[in-house]
């Protein structure tokens, strides 16, 4: 605390000596017009840097207060900006003590002495921001420029010249609408062009944030962090923010698992009210891209809604640019909005344009393909200057119109040395153009054939399986894996792994380092191999990809990998004290201890058996890891910050029980839904209070206590008293400020709404307890909630005499 008081007073000494030169400046401008300019830049920079001291003030008083006189950035910035201003107060006092009063500087001092200025107080700023956002839960790699898609295409020179050149005008006019659509089917290019649109953004100086959605990525493929992190990117754009950002994830130290609704008022439209307004506000533009990627299409629909709230801000002119293929809930989605954006449908452009831009991508490509082959091989063997030739290059064109992704795997499927030379590998592509229905098959088509050319029928299947298993499972993965966590997951050597995908690097995105993951590189691969109407005819499509029988392996695989020796156990992370907070935990502990493929399985296991539609039973695989590894499991949830999802996995599975062999397993799981509902917050803060407050505090009848009793801590020799049984409360929804006045269940009965004194309506999810939004806009206590008979609309009456009708969170 001494030294918080240190900084303080060291940012109070700071404050005091801008407000000197201040004054000084102000007397040199009132005496000498030639000084005015270089004072009111002086003065202008103070301003800046006095707002940053006030944050800085702000943040030491708040829980924060130890990291920032932590920060070295923040001491150093504030003493040399103390160095500076001494400095300067001594030269501008000089200068009033001439018998006629002098402004003592040179121009070229001035412009040092801002720019050092400058460079402190944006170094501070970093720092603050860093701290300030420390709490925020952002997603690795949904960035536009991240180190996953560092490697992705962005358009061709001279191709979709058009398009950019629309998007482009939108994006900085003054009077455009706030949100540009562009949709169109798989495989026309949309990722292409936000990747190139973000990157003429960020050259202009105005890109605010980005996000790629990517469905088997994760988090990428979900709604529950995407304006948090879209709120990190914007605060370091426009730092103003920090401090409004700031003081709304204190007031809500959970905004992480709020709905989506309560993250973008909170942290996004709120602080941005708070800025102040401008008669011709700075333009800023967000890249979202492919929405339909996303896990729930119904959650895309209310973000678009929530985003055409852009038009009203005053202070900045915030824009989105949204792509996805044209999926109804999205149409619908912007038939909400109506008339409050831009779009632009891809695969309707003319025909000769989308012509144009694949053969000048083609031509581009494969000149370059042929230079390189012809610098590694002697001279009898390299391509003809013309290779190609124009009559393939039209042949490939057409084929591919109007997928560039064609375009795109036909070349790299070219390049690929592995598989032959650029004149072969050519002529298997040209091979399928008259065979092949659609643009897929053509697509994907040559390169898995050269998987089975003359192999004999057995060998033909034990390829044919071992591509399922692999390949069938990175397609079906929840999240990438590395080949090394990939290979311990399924229980196959790494060879195994690396054999399968040497011949793949056409379609998927293969690092040499075994330690990063395997990605597709286009959703549409999946979408081939796991196309239903192909299931049906297996003798033209060996390859293809049975969904829920890999979910089913996968699962299998995940319980039985936690399973194994001590890969889940007792304190995992040897943190040795009960009390020790998941805060505390570093995250380089946490992997040492839990690799990715254990990660990976703690969280996904219930998602691919939910998946498999495979029935749960007494004794089987699901029935014996929860008798024998539930606590380990949500300790490990625990120190992952997704115990929170325990409660909606227990659900799934109740969901999958077989009604006549499941008597067991469904009390046990009904058990033990009741501890994770009442323990969930404490196991969330103190992982290892799994083992005393879920089986030491629960009920005598419970039957997880009953079956982890030998967990009971040994010092605990005399238990404390606890109730018999379960009492009738589910759980106990906690938000509200003030007493609760009305409840009320949706008729469908997910949701649940309560109105409170405290004038706000909150919605809740019935099944988890997670609110899910909370609305305001009454000016006194909320007497009445209801559901519409649809349950999509809610109507709520106060006693400010006024009614409010919104749609369903």
């Amino acid at each position: 605390m001494a030294e918080a008081l240190g900084l303080a007073a060291s940012v109070i000494t700071v404050v005091d000596l801008f407000v000197k030169v201040g004054v000084l400046c102000s007397e040199y401008c009132a005496d000498l017009k030639t000084a005015r300019r270089d004072a009111r830049y002086i003065l202008n920079e103070a301003d800046k840097f006095t707002a940053t001291l006030k944050d800085i003030e702000g943040l030491l008083a708040g829980p924060n207060g130890a990291k920032i006189e932590a920060s070295q950035n923040v001491r150093c910035g504030v003493a040399d900006c103390r160095r500076q201003l001494d400095d300067l107060a001594t030269k501008l006092e000089q200068g009033t003590r001439w018998k006629k009063i002098t402004w003592p500087l040179k121009k070229e001092e001035v412009t040092d002495i801002i720019k050092k200025l400058e460079q402190y107080r944006v170094a501070i700023s970093l720092d603050l921001q860093e701290i300030v956002l420390a709490k925020l839960r952002t997603v690795e790699g949904a960035t536009f420029d991240s180190r996953t898609d560092a490697d992705n295409a962005r358009c061709h020179p001279g191709t979709r010249v058009d398009i950019l050149r629309q998007i482009l005008a939108w994006g900085t006019s003054c009077d455009g609408k706030c949100i540009f659509w562009l949709n169109g089917m798989a495989g026309t290019g949309k990722s292409t062009i936000s990747r190139t649109i973000a990157q003429s953004f960020t050259e202009k100086g105005i890109l605010g944030a980005s996000f790629f959605f990517k469905r088997g990525e994760g988090d990428r493929g979900r709604m529950a962090f995407f304006f948090t992190t879209i709120v990190a990117q914007l605060v370091h754009k426009l730092p103003s923010l920090a401090p409004h950002v700031h003081a709304a994830i204190e007031a809500d130290p959970a905004i992480n698992e709020k709905s989506a609704k309560d993250q973008f008022d909170k942290l996004i439209a709120d602080p941005t009210r708070k800025l102040p307004s401008h008669s011709q506000p700075p333009a800023m533009v967000i890249v979202i891209d492919a929405l339909d990627e996303c896990d729930n299409l119904e959650h895309v629909r209310l973000v678009i809604q929530l985003l055409s709230q852009a038009k009203c801000f005053t202070s900045i002119r915030l824009r989105f640019f949204l792509t996805s293929r044209p999926e109804l809930p999205i149409r619908l989605g912007f038939k909400d909005i109506s008339g409050k954006y831009e779009d632009l449908v891809l695969h309707q452009i003319p025909m000769p344009v989308i012509e144009h831009d694949i053969n000048a991508f083609l031509q581009h490509e494969l000149s370059k393909i042929r230079r390189d082959y012809n610098k590694s091989v002697k001279s009898n063997r390299q391509l003809p200057s013309n290779w190609p030739g124009m009559e393939h290059i039209q042949k490939l064109v057409g084929m591919a119109i109007p997928l560039f992704i064609f375009a795109a795997t036909v070349c790299r499927f070219i390049q690929d040395r592995r598989l032959g030379g650029p004149k072969n590998q050519l002529a298997r592509i040209l091979d399928h153009q008259k065979s092949q229905k659609s643009n897929l098959d053509a697509t994907y088509l040559p390169v898995l054939d050269y998987l089975l050319v003359g192999l004999r029928e057995s060998q033909k299947r034990e390829v044919v399986e071992r591509f399922k298993q692999v390949v069938g499972s990175i397609i079906i993965l929840a999240s990438p894996l590395p080949t090394s966590s990939l290979a311990r997951l399924l229980g196959v050597s790494l060879d195994t792994i690396e054999d399968q995908l040497d011949l793949l690097h056409s379609v998927l995105s293969i690092p040499s380092d075994p330690s990063i993951p395997v990605r597709l590189l286009h959703l549409s691969f999946r979408d081939f191999l796991v196309d239903p109407e192909k299931g049906r005819k297996q003798d033209i499509y060996p390859f293809w990809v049975d969904e829920r029988q890999t979910h089913e392996l996968l699962a299998a695989r995940c319980l039985k990998l936690l399973l194994t020796g001590d890969t889940l156990k007792r304190d995992i992370c040897g943190l040795g004290f009960s009390r020790t907070r998941r805060s505390e935990v570093n995250q380089q502990t946490i992997d040492a201890c839990l690799p990715p493929e254990v990660q990976y399985a703690c969280r996904y296991w219930v998602y691919h058996w939910k998946e498999s539609k495979c029935l749960i039973w007494d004794g089987n695989l699901v029935d014996c890891f929860l008798r024998s590894h539930l606590l380990y499991w949500l300790e490990t949830l625990g120190l992952l910050g997704w115990v929170s999802e325990s409660i909606s996995m227990v659900n799934d599975l109740l969901g999958l029980l077989d009604p006549e062999e499941s008597s067991r397993v469904s009390v046990f799981l009904r058990d033990t839904r009741r501890v994770i509902l009442s323990y969930c917050s404490i196991i969330d803060k103190l992982p290892l209070q799994v083992y005393y407050s879920t089986i030491v505090f629960a009920p005598e009848q419970s039957v997880v206590r009953k079956i982890f009793r030998n967990h009971f801590p040994a010092w605990l020799s005399l238990p404390p008293r606890v109730d018999s049984a379960w009492d009738a409360c589910l759980s106990t929804l906690e938000g509200h400020s003030h007493s609760v006045r009305s409840v009320a269940f949706s008729p469908d009965s997910t949701r649940l709404v309560s109105g409170s004194y405290d004038k706000t309506v909150k919605i809740w999810d019935a099944s988890s307890g997670e609110c899910l939004s909370t609305l305001e806009g009454h000016s006194d206590s909320v007497r009445s909630v209801a559901f519409s008979p649809d349950s999509t609309r809610l109507v709520s009456g106060s006693d400010d005499n006024s009614s409010w009708k919104g749609m369903d969170m």
